[in-house]
């Protein structure tokens, strides 16, 4: 066996218990609810963050970015401190999806009772139902005005509407 063909296979063989083990390491956040751990994209279990490009509308009735807001406050969040990632599954687009923690906090939780995302009940069957019902109670994130939910902002986009109009409820419908 040549050394590249050994090396090759060594780093196959190294990769692979890694996704059985999980991830640990400092996180990129791509998006409300997408990490980046050494090169290995880990989207967040049984929550659903609004797009980067999503707008919401805060108390005030003003559209604000309300995906952005979530990676920016995940990212502050996380401050540089080791995620510890848990994989599950891998997604339709190859992701790893997974629980992640941070000196112990589930992230996916502390993004849906921040209002940052929203429990998706589809995948979590209701893990995350408290944590949401007390963000709408208390008026925090995404809870202080209006917004659309992620899944019907993305099908609003692919049946080619525009951002804007798809982050606005009446019309994120297709």
């Amino acid at each position: 066996m040549t050394r590249s063909r050994a090396l090759a296979l060594m780093l196959l063989l190294l990769s692979g218990p890694a996704v059985a083990d999980g991830f640990v390491g400092q996180a990129s956040v791509i998006d409300g609810d997408t990490l980046d751990i050494h090169g290995t994209r880990i989207r967040l279990w049984g929550i659903d963050a609004p797009e980067s490009s999503q707008l919401c509308r805060g108390e005030d009735s003003v559209q604000y970015r309300c995906g952005a807001q979530a990676a920016n406050d995940l990212d502050a969040f996380i401050a540089r401190r080791l995620v510890d990632c848990v994989p599950l599954s891998l997604d339709p687009y190859g992701r790893t999806v997974g629980t992640c923690s941070v000196d112990g906090a589930d992230l996916g939780e502390w993004l849906v009772r921040n209002g940052l995302a929203l429990d998706w009940p589809r995948y979590s069957k209701g893990r995350y139902d408290s944590a949401q019902r007390d963000a709408e109670r208390a008026g925090r994130g995404i809870w202080k005005g209006s917004y659309v939910a992620p899944w019907l902002y993305r099908a609003c986009v692919r049946a080619n509407g525009k951002p804007p109009a798809c982050s606005d409820d009446a019309n994120a419908h297709p």
